[in-house]
């Protein structure tokens, strides 16, 4: 069973920098897709990142594009979203989504409880 853990949330001012950790397990790491998303009360989840490990590519939402850089550390079974330059905007409750064998198009079926990321102005 795949299972999903993300820390690293907390409280930061507007500027600040935190970084998101999403440890997996029950998957290879080799092969597997992993994606970021974030939702706001109110507000429908938004994809923010992913990386897919099929080809190494990364990809970005417009809104955090250039400010938030994802990684992953395969040997950790870890996948990281360093999020930089934060904005208020920025505040929300932040999951990491798996996909194994898949890819950054495709749908996520395991999903983690969430890290709370609160960025104040």
């Amino acid at each position: 069973e795949v299972q999903l853990v993300e820390s690293g949330g907390g409280l930061v001012q507007a500027g600040g920098s935190l970084r998101l950790s999403c440890a997996a397990s029950g998957f290879t790491f080799d092969d597997y897709a992993i994606g970021w998303f974030r939702q706001a009360p109110g507000k429908e989840r938004e994809g923010v990142s992913c990386i897919s490990s099929s080809d190494g590519s990364t990809y970005y939402a417009d809104s955090v594009k250039g400010r938030f850089t994802i990684s992953s550390d395969n040997a950790k079974n870890t996948v990281y979203l360093q999020m930089n330059s934060l904005k208020p905007e920025d505040t929300a409750v932040y999951y990491c989504a798996a996909e194994p064998w898949g890819s950054c198009r495709s749908g996520f079926g395991s999903w983690g409880q969430g890290t709370q990321v609160t960025v104040s102005s």
